[in-house]
């Protein structure tokens, strides 16, 4: 959900040939296929562009489109998700000449790091500094401040944005984190959450000192969060209890040696539903919202940040930076106080009767500034169509020949040419064939309504996170495959984002 120029074609995908030439998915941290044997669909630019203007969530703020059974919350928990598992760092001019050195070089397991980088001991800038001699690392994240907003009442900086250095750039493990307010806010709760652990640690295993008790605290941090992606964030995309089935049945589809790979159906295809998500607007604080000052704007949740806005730290006087548009003032030395998240709006904590931002239907629809990326002109301007485009180009199979191969009811041709989607769909003959990532919106739209996902969409990202946790040697299912949540919740035994932002207790800083 990015608007880099990146976005859609991008950091975490490959070319073709590596795909091919790994097949075997034996090599470590590779991308590759998980139906290698099913034939590529292959569909025009001038289809693909026609079907991508179809997919315009019209008008974007319309309750009908909401989706009340996942808080908004969850969408940039999806990205933050999305920045741990995955990232190329191979230029695309190295794609092209010598693409088998492509790689994923984020490792391909909920293992968080993005946040944690290669810990203090390489990475110091991203730990506060020791109190006493030696003033080395300590065993807690460093947390960044924001300035005063008087005309909001909120006259003092506060600890809540993500750390930055002189230039407004953020200091944490995964840059990305920074490419919308609400993702950065995110990075900025579990960089919280592992500073709560420290402290429940502190409290609860005074036995546990230095190395030790960061190590302690990682692995707190690391299986909590592993929870809750595949119990409360998968769980909800598909269908409850369909992780345990899973567990208990087997994988059938999403197989591997010894070591996990990214298939490029889930990266290129069932995992691009996040965007189908993302709301136009949103009430973010009670200074940002609906009868406040004015709402919280994608765009305006863009250029407040470092990597994709107005942030640029001692620079904010510098005549040679270029001002953002759309942001009062253009250039930031830092956060506004008035833009702290109040995580109440976006998760369903049970505290009280503020509104909750609900998640846009899982449909072919895209928020309308999804079609017009920023710094971008033409069909590269189109979320939609650069995903479509990049199916193409990753020889992803149709819909329709996974739906069969797994054994799921396909979609009728009647399903698929409903709506004005739907008539282009038929126009172009794409009933019988169709792009993958449209299959799974579609499915999810006509089988439950656009509330979760179907069984193509399902199989995919349910099998991937619980292979990609299995496979990792870290994680709980690896260690302790019964282990069950060890922090108190809501509900004994479980644990879910919304405990998660209950412990960091750092709910609605601003009031």
């Amino acid at each position: 959900m990015s608007y880099s120029n990146n976005h859609g074609s991008s950091t975490r995908d490959l070319d073709i040939s590596t795909l091919d030439a790994f097949s075997t998915n034996s090599d470590p941290g590779k991308f590759g296929r998980m139906f290698p044997n099913l034939p590529a669909l292959q569909v025009s630019d001038a289809k693909l562009a026609d079907l991508a203007a179809s997919m315009l969530d019209q008008p974007g703020t319309a309750p009908s489109g909401d989706n009340g059974t996942i808080p908004a919350g969850f969408t940039y928990l999806g990205q933050f998700v999305d920045h741990d598992l995955t990232l190329d760092t191979t230029p695309i001019s190295d794609q092209a000449t010598d693409p088998t050195i492509t790689e994923n070089f984020r490792t391909p397991a909920l293992d968080l790091d993005s946040l944690y980088g290669d810990g203090p001991g390489v990475r110091p800038e991203l730990y506060a500094r020791k109190s006493r001699t030696p003033y080395g690392p300590s065993n807690k994240f460093l947390l960044g401040v924001t300035l005063p907003s008087e005309e909001q009442d909120i006259p003092n900086p506060l600890p809540n944005d993500l750390p930055r250095n002189r230039v407004g750039r953020p200091l944490i493990g995964d840059e990305r984190n920074d490419e919308n307010l609400v993702v950065a806010q995110t990075h900025l709760a579990f960089l919280k959450f592992h500073n709560a652990v420290i402290d429940f640690l502190s409290s609860n295993r005074p036995d546990l000192t230095g190395a030790d008790q960061y190590t302690e605290a990682r692995r707190i941090v690391a299986w909590h969060y592993q929870w809750i992606v595949l119990f409360d964030f998968v769980e909800r995309l598909t269908e409850p209890g369909l992780i345990r089935k899973i567990k208990h049945e087997g994988r059938r589809f999403y197989r591997f040696k010894t070591t996990p790979f990214m298939p490029v159906e889930f990266s290129a295809a069932a995992y691009r539903l996040g965007h189908s998500m993302v709301r136009q607007v949103y009430d973010f604080n009670r200074v940002f919202r609906e009868g406040g000052l004015t709402p919280a704007t994608l765009r305006l949740l863009f250029g407040f940040t470092g990597k994709s806005g107005a942030i640029v730290g001692d620079l904010v006087n510098d005549p040679s930076v270029d001002p953002t548009p759309g942001i009062p003032g253009g250039k930031l030395a830092s956060l506004p106080g008035n833009w702290i998240i109040d995580w109440r709006r976006f998760y369903d904590l049970g505290l009280d009767g503020t509104p909750v931002n609900a998640s846009r239907l899982i449909d072919p629809k895209l928020a309308s500034d999804l079609h017009s990326l920023p710094g971008e002109s033409g069909l590269q301007g189109v979320l939609a169509f650069r995903n479509l485009k990049r199916g193409v180009q990753l020889r992803l199979p149709s819909g329709q020949a996974i739906a069969a191969f797994i054994g799921a009811d396909l979609l009728s041709a009647g399903d698929l040419i409903s709506g004005p989607d739907g008539a282009v769909v038929q126009e172009h003959g794409l009933q019988a064939n169709t792009p993958l990532w449209y299959y799974i919106l579609k499915e999810a739209e006509v089988l439950h309504g656009g509330q979760r996902l179907g069984p193509v969409g399902s199989t995919i990202i349910a099998e991937t996170f619980l292979g990609l946790v299995h496979g990792d040697h870290g994680s709980f299912l690896w260690q302790r495959s019964n282990w069950r949540p060890e922090l108190p919740g809501s509900d004994a035994g479980n644990f879910t984002m919304a405990d998660l932002i209950k412990f960091v207790d750092d709910v609605n800083p601003i009031g």
